[in-house]
């Protein structure tokens, strides 16, 4: 199921259907609609009542040489080839594999809602000072921060960089007030995506709209 984000509403829209459980790629919004299915489940992270475990403040710790910034929703150079190592290391077997830098331009470029690409880079005291080491595409919604992609150096393992980059969407939010941040689908049956159910408690949307799981 899908829909196309167009006009002078496009970020109202947006906001609408994330709140529905949908996810936006380029203009477009869409949500897994599978006969006799329902193992894709929309998640969501009230900020306030997120629990800052001691795990997660170690990550929070370990990434703390990192600086952060917001940039326009334009790619470059130097972000591709650091999608390309993410994705050629660990989704090489993936709908992304696949992906020309067109194409990558196209997921950060095309946007007619309020994006913004958050970049992670090492600090300049750092030996690879200023260096681009993890980056995450990210919607402004009008009840939460969407995270729609993120990549980061995959050599980088012990820093837990995705999780990171969750973990800082929560305190970006927290700081401009906005009570969710949206990280997804959570798959049933999928390692991959068994990490979301760390960052808890979460909401998870179902028939009976979204249910707070802890």
């Amino acid at each position: 199921m899908f829909t196309h984000l167009l006009g002078n509403d496009a970020r109202a829209l947006n906001s609408q259907l994330s709140h529905g459980g949908f996810r936006r790629s380029q203009s477009i919004a869409y949500r897994p609609a599978c006969d006799s299915c329902n193992a894709c489940t929309s998640v969501r992270v009230p900020v306030e009542s997120f629990m800052w475990t001691k795990s997660f403040r170690r990550v929070l710790q370990k990434n703390r040489d990192l600086t952060t910034g917001a940039v326009k929703a334009a790619a470059t150079s130097e972000h591709y080839e650091l999608f390309r190592t993410y994705i050629d290391t660990r989704h090489s077997e993936g709908g992304m594999a696949d992906m020309s830098v067109l194409d990558f331009a196209a997921m950060i470029d095309e946007t007619v809602v309020d994006s913004r690409l958050i970049e992670y880079r090492y600090e300049r005291s750092h030996p690879n000072g200023g260096e681009l080491v993890a980056a995450v595409l990210m919607d402004v919604l009008q009840d939460g921060l969407s995270l729609i992609y993120s990549f980061f150096d995959p050599t980088e393992a012990a820093r837990s960089l995705g999780t990171f980059v969750v973990l800082d969407g929560i305190l970006k939010a927290k700081k401009l007030g906005l009570p969710f941040v949206y990280i997804g689908y959570l798959v049933q049956g999928s390692k991959k995506m068994d990490y979301k159910k760390r960052f808890s408690p979460q909401e998870r949307l179902g028939g009976q709209g979204w249910l707070l799981v802890r």
